[in-house]
């Protein structure tokens, strides 16, 4: 078996740079069009900006932690061979969410979302948001901060937070969140199958402006939100055996 090509990504602080220093003069690097795994060196911040980076060329990343946050990322052990570890490596195949925001101006702003896609007030006033699930009405009106969709490898960020349910990995669901609703006053959200098609709408977007964002991509004055995973785009993570996504999302369950 031929020794894989890597792409060393690294995030600009001086844990990761320094890293990435240490496993280029053992292993080399090459640019993430020519190599067979990418490997991210950061956080979970910086995981995201791989993927949505390089999310298209369809090469598993394996991640090692390098940051303060590593959700989604493997513990880096300097002095390991990150050959045998990639080796070993257990795959999680993820789907991100597509939003498609409808503006005030008219624009319509598509983006992707491997955590969640959430929309927020924009000023002291509550937001009053209707749901529509698979082109049915399920909640005239919301009134809230905010709400989210959120994907069972995003479960455990904000939507967590926001006192939404931890998902496990191959479930095929994702998690339908208020953030701080007011009314109805009893409704903590939903569970959705991964293919329900959710439809936001904003009820009074000159006097309640509403923005939207997917992970870190915001659109402001937002007049409809349209969410859906999507089927044709995935990413493949990778990682150890002894602590794959599955079972940290699993332990997150347990933690007090």
């Amino acid at each position: 078996m031929s020794t894989p090509r890597l792409a060393l990504l690294a995030s600009p602080t001086d844990d990761a740079q320094a890293a990435f220093a240490a496993l280029s003069a053992r292993h080399g690097t090459h640019p993430p069009q020519e190599a067979d795994v990418l490997v991210a060196l950061g956080g979970d911040g910086f995981m995201l900006q791989t993927l949505h980076r390089h999310g298209g060329l369809c090469k598993p990343v394996y991640g090692m932690k390098l940051g303060t946050v590593g959700f989604l990322m493997n513990q880096f052990r300097e002095g390991d061979d990150l050959l045998a570890r990639l080796a070993a490596a257990e795959p999680a195949v993820l789907h991100p969410l597509e939003m498609l925001a409808q503006t005030e101006s008219g624009a319509s702003v598509g983006s992707l979302a491997y955590n969640e896609v959430s929309l927020l007030r924009q000023t002291r006033q509550a937001a009053h948001v209707g749901i529509e699930l698979n082109g049915q009405v399920r909640l005239d009106e919301l009134i809230c901060d905010g709400v989210m969709v959120a994907t069972p490898a995003g479960s455990t960020a904000y939507n967590f937070s926001a006192s939404g349910p931890i998902l496990p990995l191959g479930a095929n669901v994702m998690a339908l969140t208020p953030i701080a609703p007011f009314r109805p006053r009893r409704w903590r959200g939903a569970v959705l199958k991964s293919g329900t098609e959710v439809r936001f709408r904003v009820l009074d977007p000159l006097k309640r402006p509403v923005s939207a964002t997917a992970d870190s991509h915001e659109v402001r004055d937002v007049t409809e939100v349209l969410v859906r995973e999507s089927r044709d785009r995935k990413v493949t993570l990778l990682f150890d055996p002894e602590h794959n996504l599955e079972e940290r999302i699993l332990s997150e369950q347990f933690m007090s």
